[in-house]
């Protein structure tokens, strides 16, 4: 899991789906949804996929967008 960073240790930049889900604070399958509709974007790190911190910003810019 993740956990707040401190004066030593680096702020994470690759969260799994299911951290970004939180941060997000949505569902592990509503983030599933939106990478699967193209919504949020991912990397393919061997098997598994993450979110760069980059992409849950542009995934919240988007949001922002549709509302308005």
């Amino acid at each position: 899991m993740d956990t707040a960073p401190t004066a030593s240790t680096p702020q994470r930049r690759l969260h799994r789906v299911e951290a970004a889900a939180e941060i997000l604070g949505v569902k592990r399958s509503t983030a599933y949804e939106e990478i699967r509709l193209g919504r949020l974007r991912t990397v393919q790190i061997g098997r598994s996929r993450r979110i760069p911190t980059e992409y849950v910003e542009e995934y919240i810019d988007l949001l922002k967008r549709e509302s308005n």
